[in-house]
């Protein structure tokens, strides 16, 4: 096997197991472009659209402003993981773009993943990922903020369950969200 050097600039892509990921992806320098309830639900619908049909089994979601975050078990080809981002990537800055009228404009930067191969790491991270807004201080409870799957969780798993995934702590995570959330909108 050929020795891998990884580039210093850009996270590692290393999708060759079928399995559950951590995904984030950002937007470069960490720009505010979601600024408001609309663009929101754009990024949230245009995320569960090409998850479906790429066959990415979306577990746990959230988005923001400036970033996204989800957990997902992959299709068997987790490869796809690369060519659905960069879908999405492209169609989101093409909206975002012309409703700015700053065409040409870099809207995203790019991704980082994590194969959750451990049950601790993959709960702590479902945990982390419902609970994200309110990690970063917009909603007390984050069943009310309507761009994340908390709510969705809370409808459709029992409650046993839902109180089992709280349980699993997510302070000791190894997680990229060093974002600062635009609260002025």
């Amino acid at each position: 096997m050929p020795l891998m050097i990884d580039w210093p600039h850009a996270p590692p892509h290393r999708l060759t197991e079928r399995g559950t990921y951590f995904v984030t992806a950002a937007t470069y320098l960490k720009a505010h472009h979601f600024t408001s309830p609309k663009r929101l639900e754009v990024l949230q619908r245009g995320l569960l659209t090409v998850a479906k049909e790429y066959g990415w089994n979306l577990e746990a979601w959230a988005v923001f402003s400036n970033h996204y975050h989800f957990v997902a078990k992959s299709p068997d080809d987790p490869a796809t993981l690369q060519i659905m981002l960069k879908e999405l990537h492209v169609k989101l800055t093409g909206w975002v773009n012309r409703l700015d009228k700053a065409p040409g404009r870099n809207v995203w930067h790019n991704f980082r993943e994590t194969q959750l191969t451990h049950p601790t790491s993959y709960f702590a991270r479902l945990n982390y990922t419902h609970g994200n807004a309110v990690h970063h201080g917009l909603v007390a409870n984050a069943k009310d903020y309507p761009w994340c799957s908390a709510a969705w969780f809370e409808d459709s798993t029992s409650p046993a369950m839902v109180k089992s995934i709280r349980r699993f702590k997510s302070d000791k995570l190894k997680i990229e969200d060093s974002f600062d959330i635009d609260r002025d909108w």
